[in-house]
């Protein structure tokens, strides 16, 4: 089978000549070290770069945008992946002030800005100062999605906004492309919001009403672009559970997830969610009743294993599950271990894609990662 075949035949829960392969995404440092040179790959390291390269000028950016695509999919080809990852992490906005070699502010110095940072040891590119602070009361809020909705009619994506996508297309016919853009969530870790959930649910609909409709109009554009899967969804959750109740995610969410389903499957796309955490809560509601048609990010550590889920939704096509942090701070034959239980999940159910299900971070062992990899090449 042609490796896109095999990513078809996973989502159409039949039989595959072996199982498919994915990775989720890997840290600048991991990327370089199998390249054997420097990757422009990874997190916030390539938001950083991005800046700096916008700050130096616009041959600078074209340089950054050309090498970045190129490694991202040489590293398909180096480790032959069934699925593709297009790019990584973006932040197309010129710095207004280079305040060190690592620190960028952003905005109006004497008005609204951000201020971020790059910590080189866990490549993370965050935010140290804003001015004002993030939105923390209601009204702040409704002001927000005011914004949002004046600026919902000017969002009319076309197959040309997306050419990381095009190129990987063309650079890879043979291997599945997914899309991207269809996600929808609240903000994490903002207490404001979760206050709305309980307060205004009103306003919560209003501000995921405007995602939902972004969400159908990029479906519309990577319709065009010719993918057939699409990746969605939003963090939501800890390893305790979701940010809020089951009830709060049938009322305020499962409507709009189903809107943004029936959105792509009216395209012949299938609807892909994730988030990290502990969904089980949800999860009827998630993996059901929702017509997502795909979950991935499955956080192996909060309990979201691969063959309970096969088990409990049998049409749910699952990717990942090999945990992030056991790669980073587990013994090899820990990662051996786990690589081959979602392996031998992989065989028994069918409709999964295993690889690791989420960012390959920057201080984890080589060896951990070439023993996940060396795995799945002989176990397939």
């Amino acid at each position: 089978m042609l490796s896109r075949e095999r990513v078809a035949a996973a989502f159409e829960q039949r039989p595959t000549d072996r199982t498919p392969t994915y990775q989720s995404g890997f840290s600048s440092r991991v990327a370089s070290a199998l390249l054997g040179r420097e990757a422009y790959v990874g997190g916030g390291i390539q938001q950083w770069r991005e800046a700096r390269a916008l700050w130096q000028g616009p041959e600078a950016h074209r340089e950054f945008l050309e090498r970045s695509q190129r490694d991202a999919l040489e590293l398909v080809a180096l480790l032959d992946l069934d699925y593709v990852r297009p790019s990584y992490w973006r932040l197309n906005q010129k710095p207004t002030r280079r305040l060190d070699e690592r620190t960028f502010l952003y905005g109006d110095p004497d008005g609204a800005y951000r201020v971020m940072r790059l910590d080189p040891a866990t490549e993370l590119y965050q935010v140290i100062d804003r001015r004002p602070p993030e939105a923390s009361t209601l009204e702040e809020l409704e002001r927000e999605v005011e914004w949002a909705e004046r600026a919902l009619p000017d969002y009319s994506p076309s197959a040309g906004d997306f050419p990381e996508i095009t190129a990987a297309l063309q650079a890879y016919p043979d291997r599945a492309v997914p899309g991207a853009g269809i996600g929808i969530s609240l903000p994490v870790n903002s207490t404001a919001w979760l206050v709305a959930v309980a307060e205004r649910p009103d306003l919560v609909g209003h501000y995921l009403d405007v995602q939902v409709e972004r969400a159908a109009r990029t479906a519309q554009a990577m319709a065009e672009l010719g993918v057939r899967c699409i990746h969605g969804g939003g963090d939501f959750a800890s390893n305790r559970g979701p940010n809020y109740s089951p009830r709060a995610f049938r009322e305020l969410m499962l409507p709009r997830l189903r809107r943004i389903s029936d959105a792509c499957h009216r395209l012949g796309l299938y609807h892909m969610f994730a988030s990290d955490g502990n969904l089980w809560p949800v999860a009827s509601d998630l993996f059901g009743a929702s017509g997502v048609d795909a979950y991935y990010e499955i956080d192996r550590r909060a309990g979201m294993d691969l063959a309970t889920l096969r088990q409990r939704f049998p049409r749910l096509t699952l990717l990942g599950n090999i945990s992030s942090h056991t790669l980073h701070v587990g013994a090899r034959d820990d990662v051996i271990a786990e690589t081959m239980s979602c392996l031998e999940a992989a065989h028994e159910y069918g409709g999964i894609i295993v690889g690791a299900s989420n960012q390959i971070v920057a201080q984890t062992p080589i060896e951990n990662v070439v023993a996940m990899l060396e795995i799945i090449r002989d176990n397939r």
